[in-house]
């Protein structure tokens, strides 16, 4: 008997980055020195408080156990805390916070304990594939909402139909935003609210990159008066405290929500690990100058790879916030054809912005995950690039 994939699986979009990895394969099997500026994997090592914690936390044999679906609730305390001192937003531990293994793990759960078949979740595009996908294997139509340059890449909710605002379930937002770095203001979010509790669609807010700010600190989706009613948010410690590998998050906001979440995990999978947890702890409540620290690294490195892309010509989004630099490309050049021409002549590979929707054909994304010789020296080898 042949085996054959579900219906849904095969609705999935091609994955372009597949084409991407080959080429670099291809590239480093020829011994060429290849820049990845493609992925946004933290480079910078862990913070030594939490690298500590965990060896301590690993060496108890009480955390060797399976860890509760919901998180430790010293966990869910200390991320609690943390939106109380950081943006002023008031949680119940015990009911408004639920530990994760990734965020990308609770983003992708959601959709099994909201959207029915035939339900429309409202996708920003471009954005994270995960909102998209997810919602496909639950049976769920994606509507996507286009975010324009014109419009700071914040979506215009009063250009959705009404006939898809009242079929929809879910509108994701992601800012500090990838791919393009934009934040933002309180103002967008306090009349997100507002629009969702007219058409009685759940807020879900990634905020992923909200402690990685070059200026002024970023709100979270919660400080907008009433969020908690209508909204969950995904807060990661990849980026903050460069825990990528730790596979460690925490959603929080609407307890009805919360609890839908945890029951769609406790039927799936499990909490985070105790030990890990217990590390996360230890960045979470000790000193922010780890944060701080960690922030001016990448503040160095966009401000070198920014100034060196305008000083070759480049057209780009300057980020506020984020691991990204957002990139036009040059006219009569598509996004993958430019991936492609840089990689095979400078050996530099990024993202193409059509691998987050449409609307992010003619825009390519480089990463900040490299140290700042390397970005200084791909500066100099896209000079020399032809296209």
């Amino acid at each position: 008997m042949p085996i054959t994939s579900s219906e849904r699986l095969k609705q999935l979009p091609k994955f372009l980055f597949v084409q991407i990895d080959q080429l670099k394969s291809d590239a480093v099997k020829k011994n060429i020195d290849v820049i990845d500026l493609g992925v946004g994997d933290p480079d910078i090592p862990t913070p030594q408080p939490i690298i500590d914690a965990l060896k301590e936390a690993v060496q108890d044999s009480k955390y060797h156990r399976y860890p509760s679906h919901l998180g430790m609730p010293s966990f869910r305390e200390a991320a609690a805390n943390y939106y109380q001192k950081h943006w002023d937003v008031s949680l119940d531990p015990n009911n408004e916070v639920l530990g994760l293994i990734g965020a990308k793990e609770g983003i992708a759960n959601l959709p099994v304990s909201l959207v029915n078949p035939d339900d429309i979740v409202l996708v920003p595009d471009p954005s994270y594939p995960v909102y998209g996908s997810s919602t496909l294997l639950n049976g769920g139509h994606v509507h996507h909402v286009p975010l324009t340059r014109h419009n700071g890449f914040l979506p215009d909710l009063s250009s959705i139909p009404n006939d898809i605002c009242r079929r929809a379930k879910i509108l994701w937002l992601n800012y500090p935003n990838n791919p393009t770095g934009a934040i933002a203001p309180l103002s967008f979010y306090e009349d997100a609210v507002a629009w969702a509790k007219k058409h009685d669609v759940v807020l879900a807010s990634d905020a992923a990159y909200i402690d990685l700010y070059y200026g002024e600190k970023p709100p979270s989706l919660l400080s907008a008066q009433g969020a908690k009613d209508v909204s969950i948010e995904f807060y990661s410690l990849s980026k903050t405290f460069n825990m990528a590998g730790w596979r460690i998050a925490f959603a929080c906001g609407n307890a009805e929500l919360i609890s839908m979440l945890a029951t769609v995990k406790t039927n799936v999978d499990s909490g985070p690990f105790d030990a890990v947890q217990q590390a996360a702890i230890a960045g979470l409540t000790g000193d922010h100058s780890m944060v701080e620290d960690i922030r001016d690294v990448y503040r160095e490195r966009r401000d070198i790879l920014c100034q060196g892309l305008v000083d070759a010509g480049f057209d780009l989004f300057y980020p506020d916030a984020g691991l990204y630099c957002y990139v036009a490309v040059p006219q009569g050049v598509t996004s993958m054809e430019f991936t492609r021409q840089i990689l095979e002549q400078a050996h530099i590979v990024t993202t193409p912005g059509n691998g987050f929707g449409s609307q992010g054909e003619g825009f390519v994304r480089f990463s900040l995950c490299e140290t700042k010789e390397r970005l200084i020296q791909a500066i100099e080898r896209l000079k020399n690039v032809k296209l």
